[in-house]
């Protein structure tokens, strides 16, 4: 299977779609394993720094650990990517995040909090390895088919999500029967999954996408110079700054709009009597609207367009906020809103990520891949800590209107920018 890769062998269109096929396949299974991994452990993750920290005003520390983790590590990912290949830097990532599920264990057994936090930051790389993966899947992606490949990637994504959480059950069975401490069994299933993880990225990711990529963008690159009479072609060096703006701001806003109303929505819910199989089912359907209809999103963006399915997504994430601000009374129409909201953001990412990959010039694409990743993970950080500040000044609704000035800055930017930005040039990444 490597023949057709070895140095001196020149590549075929044939070639880069069959290893881009098994690419997909290894990414999509990654994803499966790192959800079931992170579902039931990151459930979890704020009973248990409550029980060890013995005070339950911190057990908000676990999400924000973990997403400190995926911010932190977005950058040097990346880094290693650009340096050694996706491989490495995949299962770099998942080994992270599986010494993680192995420190939670360790740390409720001696409740040492301060090691629970390091132990739920290191658990949150696994975020963004699972991120990183989505780019990973565009590395060697057709023109025609970038946004169905990344999307198909995000999907597999709702397996491991909606599955993880029921692996808490067996988790606790699994953790009496070893003898571990309460609220910790769950933990073996991360470790043990984020280290198949990290095998699976070593052994089928081979040769390298993002090697191969580099040297099938070159070989197009001097196709296409020698069939134009040029020495370079100009559009792949310069890129497309303008393109890579628009999907910096639509997926990091789209990714706060969504944190801040979803994170206030149990919260409200709550107050206003809704039990707790309400609060579950809503979230449930939200997840299933942020993964189950990713593929969907990356073939029209990959029809219709970046930048119109970007805008497609602003529009669902309108629906969603005036859904929960004018129906906030109503748990069915809340319901309805946090699953346009995932609908929204999963539009957005998905168009945003492929913009991103197609904009980006070759030379810093793995880096600007993983500083959007870097913004992605602060913005929601952030947006998910303002929320329960707006919630108790103006409400619910008015955190949902409020957030109605987000998807203003990214529909008028889109307005901004050229639409040819929106699409790949023709001829500038490859034409399979």
């Amino acid at each position: 299977m490597t023949a057709p890769f070895a140095a001196d062998t020149e590549l075929t269109a044939g070639d880069v779609a069959r290893l881009q096929r098994r690419v997909r396949g290894t990414l999509m299974a990654g994803q499966v394993l790192a959800g079931l991994g992170m579902g039931s452990t990151l459930s979890l993750g704020a009973l248990l720094a409550a029980d060890v920290s013995g005070t339950p005003a911190l057990s908000g520390m676990a999400a924000t650990m973990a997403t400190l983790g995926a911010a932190l590590a977005a950058v040097p990912l990346a880094r290693l990517a650009s340096r050694a290949g996706r491989a490495p830097a995949l299962a770099t990532g998942a080994t992270i995040a599986a010494v993680g599920g192995m420190l939670a264990i360790v740390s409720a057994g001696i409740g040492a909090f301060w090691l629970l936090l390091v132990a739920l930051a290191a658990i949150g790389v696994g975020t963004a390895v699972n991120l990183q993966s989505r780019f990973a899947a565009a590395d060697l992606a057709a023109d025609a088919t970038r946004g169905r490949d990344l999307s198909l990637v995000v999907w597999a994504t709702t397996i491991g999500a909606v599955s993880g959480p029921n692996l808490i059950g067996p988790g606790e069975s699994l953790g009496a029967a070893l003898g571990l401490p309460p609220l910790s069994g769950a933990f073996v299933f991360t470790a043990v999954a984020q280290l198949s993880a990290a095998v699976l990225y070593v052994v089928l990711l081979r040769p390298d996408p993002l090697r191969v990529a580099a040297r099938w963008e070159v070989q197009r690159a001097d196709e296409a110079a020698r069939a134009s009479g040029l020495a370079t072609v100009p559009a792949i060096a310069t890129g497309d700054p303008g393109g890579v703006r628009l999907a910096f701001v639509a997926i990091a806003l789209s990714h706060a709009t969504m944190v801040a109303v979803m994170a206030m929505t149990p919260v409200h819910l709550a107050d206003h009597g809704a039990s707790l199989v309400i609060v579950g089912f809503t979230i449930s359907l939200h997840i299933a609207g942020m993964y189950a209809l990713a593929p969907v999103f990356g073939i029209l963006s990959d029809r219709i367009g970046r930048w119109a399915t970007i805008l497609i997504g602003q529009v669902l994430l309108v629906a969603s906020l005036l859904s929960t601000a004018l129906g906030s009374e109503s748990e069915a129409w809340v319901v309805v809103g946090l699953i346009l909201l995932g609908l929204g953001w999963s539009a957005a990412t998905v168009a945003g990520s492929a913009l991103l990959t197609e904009s980006a010039p070759p030379a810093r694409r793995t880096i600007l891949q993983g500083r959007s990743d870097l913004v992605m993970s602060a913005s929601g950080a952030a947006a998910g800590a303002v929320s329960g500040l707006v919630l108790t000044a103006i409400g619910y609704s008015g955190l949902s209107f409020a957030a109605l000035g987000l998807v203003a800055v990214v529909v008028v930017l889109l307005m901004l920018t050229p639409r040819a930005g929106a699409r790949p040039p023709a001829g500038t990444l490859d034409s399979r």
